[in-house]
């Protein structure tokens, strides 16, 4: 009801700020209707988007907002080229901040609408800067470098100036004196792109691609603090971080957000590293905990969810990672400890499964769920006494049954396809990792 009421309340003001800049500017009413109607498309097609992020209208009112007040801009106050219009800058952020070229295409096309609207309906012109604006994202999809959005940007341009050539062919001369406005148009977008797109991923509390590998860097503080406090921890998201790429990977999801995600899910284990089996030198889980009573280890373990969001939140990680922290175990039930509960003869008190339950919330994304289900199968293949491709394959089914069968996964997108799917790499993998080794005789002196 809370979510409901928020995203109303934001579309309420994003209309009312449309409408407000089309008053101030003198732009047709058309322009907002347009946009409005976008919105609401966007609203029921793309249900994940926005469950997702947070202030999403606010966001791609901006972007559009940004499109068409340079256009009205350049069109009262300046004598350049209406095709300096910059909407490729636009086409660009939408695909690199939200690494959708299905969205990427609405936006671009709204807003090549809105600027032809505000130049009189300069059709020539809507189609122009919306091809540029298309061959712009394609070029920026899943990009790994900012000079690839710098590239990006001349190659759009070469292809913007040749539309503007061909759909002004009649006039030669008209169409040759295009070329220059349309190829800086698009290579100078690509360089604002570049060095404004910490500020856009700052504004939207999204992570892009550029972003997730600045985090990859094994450098990095939390990573680091890993390796000296919690070695274990960290092998074991390192392998927990392939195992979610490959299977991301293997059913179209996002790929680099599930492998970064990984990295950092288990950073609240850091400061209390000893209560982990992963970091303790035995396969003894009772030494740490042995001590404690069955209500207060799962305390323990439990907690590292908590601190791992604080911890996350002090050296400032994205919204997008934070969300991997706190959704990778859902609402699961701590075992282990339940079952010591039950068998402690000293309790007088019944024992409540609900207080041995992660307080969530379940797994929102299919990467988010991804990691979910890598982390519990690494974990339980570590443990796994015969490490058989057999009893691999056997157990990694057994642990997303579970998972299904217990809810964990209602909340996300996976299909029973794509869980299919996910065991099969997840057991190709294990099978690599934890392969059986054959016993070499040892060297006589």
């Amino acid at each position: 009801m809370k979510k409901r009421l928020i995203s109303s309340l934001l579309f309420f003001v994003s209309s009312l700020c449309l409408f407000l800049v089309s008053y101030i500017s003198e732009i047709s009413y058309l322009v907002p209707i347009i946009l409005l109607t976008l919105f609401i498309y966007l609203k029921y097609y793309y249900q994940r988007l926005f469950k997702q992020l947070r202030y999403n209208y606010l966001a791609l009112g901006l972007l559009l907002t940004m499109a068409i007040v340079a256009a009205k801009a350049l069109v009262t106050y300046s004598e350049l080229s209406i095709y300096y219009i910059p909407l490729a800058v636009v086409s660009m952020l939408c695909t690199i901040l939200f690494n959708d070229i299905g969205l990427s295409f609405v936006l671009t096309l709204a807003a090549s609408l809105s600027v032809g609207i505000i130049t009189s309906g300069n059709l020539d012109l809507t189609c122009v800067l919306f091809i540029g604006g298309i061959f712009s994202s394609i070029l920026v999809l899943n990009l790994r470098r900012r000079s690839q959005i710098i590239k990006a940007g001349i190659f759009s341009g070469v292809i913007q100036a040749f539309s503007a050539i061909f759909i002004n062919s009649p006039y030669f001369k008209q169409s040759i004196e295009l070329i220059l406005p349309n190829l800086l148009n698009c290579a100078l977008s690509g360089i604002f792109v570049s060095g404004a797109l910490p500020v856009f991923e700052y504004l939207f509390g999204v992570a892009s691609n550029i972003k997730l590998l600045e985090l990859s860097d094994f450098n990095h503080p939390l990573l680091k603090r890993m390796v000296l406090g919690a070695a274990g921890t960290y092998h074991h998201s390192l392998v927990v971080g392939n195992l979610s790429e490959a299977a991301a990977e293997a059913i179209g999801a996002n790929s680099l957000l599930a492998r970064i995600g990984a990295y950092y899910h288990d950073i609240g284990k850091i400061d209390k590293a000893e209560y982990f089996i992963e970091n303790q030198p035995t396969e003894n889980l009772t030494t740490a905990h042995e001590q404690l009573k069955p209500s207060i280890s799962k305390m323990v373990i439990m907690n590292h969810v908590k601190e791992g969001l604080e911890l996350g939140e002090k050296y400032k990680l994205n919204h997008a990672i934070l969300d991997f922290i706190a959704q990778h175990h859902g609402t699961s039930l701590v075992f282990y400890f339940y079952c010591r509960a039950l068998e402690n003869e000293k309790v007088e008190d019944e024992v409540e499964e609900e207080g041995f339950r992660y307080s969530g919330p379940k797994p929102q994304t299919k990467e988010t769920a991804i990691v979910l289900l890598a982390d519990s199968a690494e974990g339980a293949t570590r443990a796994l006494g015969e490490r058989s491709p057999k009893k691999i394959y056997e157990l990694v089914r057994k642990v997303i049954n579970n998972k299904f069968i217990d809810g964990q996964l209602d909340e996300c997108e996976l299909t029973l396809s794509d869980l299919e799917n996910i065991a099969s790499v997840f057991t190709k993998i294990l099978s690599a990792v934890y392969h059986v080794r054959i016993t070499y005789p040892q060297e006589e002196r």
